[in-house]
C-alpha cells in the first residue's frame, strides 16, 4: 500500500511540474521586453521615487513587484500598480511602474532591464494594510505602522462623540514606529487632526458650510475603500469621502488617495484629492487657520514643547516661537515653494516639510502656529461637471533639517526625472 501511495504522490508532483514550468518560461521573457530609460534635468537627485506609466501584456497582468537592472548591475526593486488617482490613463489595462532611484546626477541618463523579481517574504521589506472594522485603516511598513486612517461613522449617542467622529483624517506615526506624532479630538482645538483637508466658508446655492469645524450639522463621512496597493516601494488607498452640509444632504464628493514611499530616513506621504460638486457651483473659501490642506503636531506640542517649535522656510531658518501668517496686509506669506515646522516631543525633534506643488490653485495662502499646525489655502470655484485636483507631499523624519535639505524633496516632487518605457521585440 505504501509503493501504491508513493507512485501516486509521485505522479501528481509530475503533473503539476508540467503546468507550472511552461507559465514561468512564459512570464519571464515577457518581462525582459522593458526597458525604463530614465533622464536627469540640470539638477541632481537622490532617493527619487519615479513613476512610469507602463502596459503590460496579459501573462504580466497579475504581476505587482519587478526588479530593475541598471548599468554596472545595479538592482532595484519596483513596484506594479493600478493608475494613481491623478495619472491620465486610467484606463482598465493602465499600469504604472514605481521606484526609487538612490543617486542620480544631473543630465544623467540610465537604462534599466525590467525582470521579475525573485520572491521573498512579504514580512521582509513589504508594506501591509490592516483594518479596524469602523474604526480606522493602518498602513505599517514590515512591522513599523506609519499612517492611520481614521475613518469611524458620525456617533450621534452624544455631543461629545459626535464631536470625535464627525469628520476623517489621517494619524502619522513617528519613523521609528513608536507614537503618534499627530493630534486627535481633543486638546487645544479639537477640529485639528493629524492630517486634514476642509473648507470654513463653503456657499452653494443659498446655503452655508463648515466643513473644517463641523459644528452645525456638517460632516465629512467616509464611504467606502475603493482599493488599496501595498508592496515594497509604497503602500497607498483610495478612499470616497461624502461632504455632508449643515442640512445632512451630501454637497460634494471625494476621492483621496494617501501613498506612502519607502525611503530611507523617514516618511514620505502623499495626498492627491478630488472634489465634485452635487450641487451646483461650490465657493470654497476660508482663512489661513481654518482652510485647505493642513498639518497638526500631537497635543503634546500645544502643551509642553511650544517654546521649542520653530520653522524653517525657503529664506532661511526662523526664531523658535517665531510664527509667520498670511493677511491682506501681511500679502507676502503666500505661494511658498515648501515650509517646514520643527516640533519636540518628549526628548525627541522632528521635522515635517509641507510640499506644494505648483499645480495646485494659487494663491496659496500659508499659516504657522508654534502649538504645531501649519499649511495652506486658497480660494476656489467648483463647477458642476469638473473637479478640484490636488497634490502634495509630507516628508518627516527625526531631527533639523536645512534649506537645500528640503528644497531636494520639493524638486524631487516637482521636477522627477523624466522616465519612459522602451519595449523591445
Amino acid at each position: 500500500m505504501n509503493s501504491i501511495l508513493r507512485l501516486i504522490i509521485l505522479l501528481m508532483l509530475i503533473q503539476s511540474s508540467s503546468v507550472l514550468v511552461p507559465a514561468i518560461t512564459s512570464v519571464a521573457p515577457a518581462a525582459e521586453q522593458f526597458r525604463v530609460e530614465i533622464q536627469a534635468g540640470p539638477e541632481s537627485h537622490e532617493q527619487v521615487p519615479i513613476t512610469v506609466p507602463i502596459r503590460l501584456p496579459n501573462s504580466l497582468q497579475t504581476v505587482d513587484r519587478v526588479e530593475l537592472v541598471g548599468p554596472d548591475q545595479e538592482k532595484l526593486v519596483g513596484q506594479i500598480t493600478r493608475p494613481s488617482l491623478l495619472a491620465t490613463d486610467s484606463s482598465p489595462e493602465a499600469r504604472e511602474l514605481v521606484f526609487i532611484v538612490p543617486t542620480l546626477k544631473a543630465n544623467e541618463t540610465r537604462l534599466y532591464k525590467i525582470q521579475l523579481a525573485p520572491s521573498e517574504p512579504e514580512s521582509k521589506g513589504h508594506f501591509s494594510w490592516d483594518d479596524n472594522e469602523g474604526v480606522f485603516s493602518q498602513l505599517s511598513y514590515a512591522d513599523r505602522p506609519i499612517l492611520r486612517y481614521m475613518y469611524a461613522a458620525p456617533d450621534t449617542s452624544s455631543p461629545e462623540a459626535l464631536e470625535k467622529t464627525v469628520k476623517v483624517f489621517h494619524h502619522v506615526f513617528d519613523p521609528k514606529g513608536e507614537q503618534i506624532v499627530t493630534k486627535g479630538p481633543g486638546g487645544k482645538f479639537s477640529h485639528h487632526r493629524g492630517l486634514f483637508y476642509g473648507f470654513n466658508r463653503i456657499s452653494y446655492g443659498d446655503k452655508q458650510a463648515d466643513t473644517w469645524h463641523c459644528r452645525k450639522g456638517e460632516s465629512q463621512q467616509h464611504v467606502k475603500t475603493l482599493g488599496i496597493e501595498a508592496g515594497p516601494v509604497l503602500g497607498r488607498h483610495r478612499v470616497a469621502i461624502n461632504w455632508h452640509g449643515r442640512d445632512g444632504e451630501v454637497f460634494a464628493k471625494e476621492l483621496r488617495e494617501m501613498t506612502v514611499y519607502h525611503l530611507p530616513g523617514g516618511h514620505l506621504i502623499e495626498f492627491a484629492s478630488q472634489l465634485t460638486s452635487t450641487k451646483g457651483p461650490v465657493r470654497l473659501d476660508g482663512d489661513p487657520q481654518h482652510a485647505g490642506f493642513q498639518f497638526r503636531a500631537s497635543q503634546e506640542v500645544a502643551g509642553e514643547t511650544k517654546a521649542q517649535t520653530y520653522y524653517l522656510r525657503p529664506d532661511g531658518r526662523g526664531q523658535p516661537g517665531e510664527t509667520r501668517n498670511w493677511s491682506p496686509d501681511k500679502p507676502e506669506h503666500r505661494n511658498l515653494p515648501w515650509n517646514a515646522q520643527s516640533f519636540v516631543l518628549g526628548d525627541q525633534r522632528f521635522t515635517c516639510c509641507y510640499l506644494d506643488h505648483p499645480g495646485n490653485p494659487k494663491p496659496a495662502r500659508y499659516s504657522e502656529r508654534d502649538y504645531g499646525r501649519f499649511g495652506s489655502y486658497f480660494e476656489y470655484d467648483l463647477n458642476d461637471g469638473h473637479s478640484l485636483p490636488l497634490n502634495y507631499r509630507v516628508w518627516l523624519q527625526s531631527g533639523e533639517m536645512d534649506v537645500p535639505s528640503v528644497a531636494a524633496h520639493q524638486h524631487n516632487f516637482v521636477s522627477p526625472p523624466q522616465a519612459k518605457i522602451i519595449t523591445r521585440p
